[in-house]
């Protein structure tokens, strides 16, 4: 079956330039252009992946992406401003899995759309179950527990913390992180992981104030201190 995908701006060029490039990619691809017109369609008829400009009259990016989460666990991909930072970092904590800034590369968004919809495909064949101390990871049922107690993540925050716990003590590069999280041969910037661990962090922090298991080593990179 193609995987449907919704496409809300309010740019009626974006709309129309970048269904027409995701069609002939074989996706369905359902648009909207405001966030209220999207909400009311999507909890009717969820999409497999939803592409969301933050800036939107009515309801924005924003609004509308806290909305879907309470519905289900709908991947999202923002569309920011050039040089909107904090878009981006506020965007990634509210649980999007990625962003891409305008004026961007349609080849780009598709391959970033296919790394996020690859990345929730069930991993069975491969599951495992990482046992660090207090942390439990289980892959087939993408569960993170700690201390006894659930810590919800999303599908990017699970791959990084996999990749990390893995090996506890070895230092990872933000470019191992990249391509552990997203895959070989797909540019991410430097800042999202950054964004990542500290959502991660947060998480954590929220079931055990005094978690610190995750350190960052600066000019180096990340690593899992648990035993």
């Amino acid at each position: 079956m193609p995987q449907t995908i919704a496409l809300v701006d309010d740019d009626r060029n974006i709309l129309t330039s970048v269904s027409m490039t995701l069609e002939a990619e074989g996706f369905v691809v359902m648009t909207y252009k405001d966030g209220q017109e999207a909400l009311r369609e999507m909890s009717r008829n969820p999409p497999d992946l939803a592409v969301l400009d933050i800036k939107m009259p009515r309801m924005d990016g924003m609004e509308l992406l806290t909305e879907l989460k309470k519905r289900n666990d709908l991947p999202v991909i923002f569309l920011t401003s050039k040089d909107d930072e904090l878009d981006e970092a506020m965007g990634l904590r509210m649980g999007a899995d990625d962003y891409i800034k305008k004026p961007f590369s349609q080849r780009l968004l598709i391959e970033r759309i296919r790394a996020v919809l690859r990345r929730r495909e069930p991993q069975t064949a491969t599951s495992e179950v990482i046992q660090r101390g207090q942390l439990t990871l289980d892959s087939s049922r993408h569960l993170c527990v700690w201390k006894g107690k659930q810590v919800n993540l999303t599908v990017t925050e699970f791959l990084l913390l996999q990749a990390l716990a893995r090996n506890p003590g070895h230092v990872k590069s933000r470019d191992q992180l990249i391509d552990a999280a997203y895959g070989e041969h797909i540019y991410v910037d430097d800042r999202t992981i950054d964004s990542h661990i500290k959502r991660l962090r947060r998480k954590f922090r929220e079931v055990d104030d005094e978690f610190s298991s995750i350190e960052t080593l600066y000019g180096v990179g990340y690593r899992y201190s648990g035993e």
